[in-house]
């Protein structure tokens, strides 16, 4: 993890901008510059972070604050994403985070889905922070600013059909049948999904629980190098919205582990259906790559998907992983 004070300095750079810009588009910059400094470029934080800045908006006004007697009201309206974002603010500045974490992780995960499931993404990243390295403020006000914005986004999806699933993550993952109407935005087609092939739901063993989120991860990450053509940008979710929750779990009680599978693989189903293409088309890179070079070739990218899924691709480690990451390279849009 960044020891140059990198990321510090970016994340305090980012707290004075809103989670959000354009009222609906997600700022990726926090989940990006955590990535960068994660995978050795540090250095390289600032400049990323200069290209991205005309993209940001100023932190929003406030409503009413957020209380403990008053948060069930406010729970998923995004005018609230600044008292939420003070609430948080508060928790972890007065208790240890990991508390916190704890107590908020049920009560949000079942609203995964609001924010095209980025805030739980950008939740991930920030415990991964503070997992590796030392408990900073502007690392803890990351998390605040996640939760935050993730109570402020909050959208369950209750009532899904089960349907016929598979025993493995990529059969389910094939399993999963696309909408019919693939138009609109995000929300739009979540209305519009009515079951989900049933996955691991038989799973009660914290262990066995994260093993399979790990095979989750991998599975939808090599997905992507045949099925991203379907939607480039918004199917590296299927892949980077369950490893947030992989990379949660250490800091979570074993207790929350179960349920946490069961919402990754719903989200990442749902993504699936929403945007994967109707056939995959094999891809195949050209040459071989070290996931240093990897890394190299998608910050001199630098979209923020992009740099997002080679962070996930690297953490399965694997060539179908890499490739899946140079894949996005190739359908994506440089940052520009």
């Amino acid at each position: 993890m960044d020891e140059t004070g990198a990321l510090d300095e970016a994340l305090q750079r980012l707290h004075e901008s809103g989670p959000e810009r354009l009222g609906r588009l997600t700022n990726h910059a926090p989940m990006a510059v955590e990535a960068l400094a994660a995978r050795g470029q540090a250095r390289a934080v600032h400049r990323w972070l200069d290209l991205y800045a005309p993209r940001l908006e100023d932190f929003p006004s406030g409503v009413e604050p957020v209380t403990a007697a008053n948060w069930p009201e406010a729970l998923g309206d995004p005018r609230r994403a600044a008292d939420w974002i003070g609430y948080f603010s508060h928790e972890v500045a007065e208790r240890d985070w990991r508390e916190v974490l704890a107590q908020w992780w049920p009560r949000l995960l079942p609203g995964m889905y609001g924010g095209s499931a980025h805030p739980v993404i950008r939740v991930g990243h920030a415990v991964r922070t503070l997992l590796a390295g030392e408990s900073t403020a502007p690392r803890r006000a990351e998390l605040a600013h996640g939760l935050g914005y993730w109570a402020a986004r909050h959208h369950p999806v209750p009532g899904l059909a089960p349907l016929p699933g598979a025993g493995s993550a990529t059969a389910a993952l094939d399993a999963v049948t696309p909408i019919s109407a693939r138009e609109g935005g995000f929300p739009d087609r979540l209305g519009r999904i009515r079951g989900l092939p049933v996955w691991a739901a038989d799973v009660t063993d914290p262990d066995a629980a994260r093993r399979r989120l790990t095979e989750l991860v991998r599975a939808a990450t090599h997905r992507y190098a045949t099925h991203g053509h379907g939607e480039p940008t918004m199917l590296v979710h299927a892949a980077t919205a369950p490893n947030a929750v992989l990379r949660t779990l250490p800091a979570l009680p074993r207790a929350l582990w179960v349920p946490s599978l069961r919402a990754a693989w719903t989200a990442s189903a749902a993504v699936t259906a929403m945007y994967a293409s109707d056939a995959p088309v094999p891809f195949t890179p050209p040459g071989t790559f070290t996931a240093e070079e990897v890394v190299e070739r998608a910050l001199a990218h630098g979209d923020e998907h992009v740099i997002k899924l080679t962070d996930t691709a690297l953490d399965t480690g694997d060539r179908p992983a890499l490739a899946a990451a140079l894949r996005a390279i190739d359908l994506s849009e440089p940052l520009s």
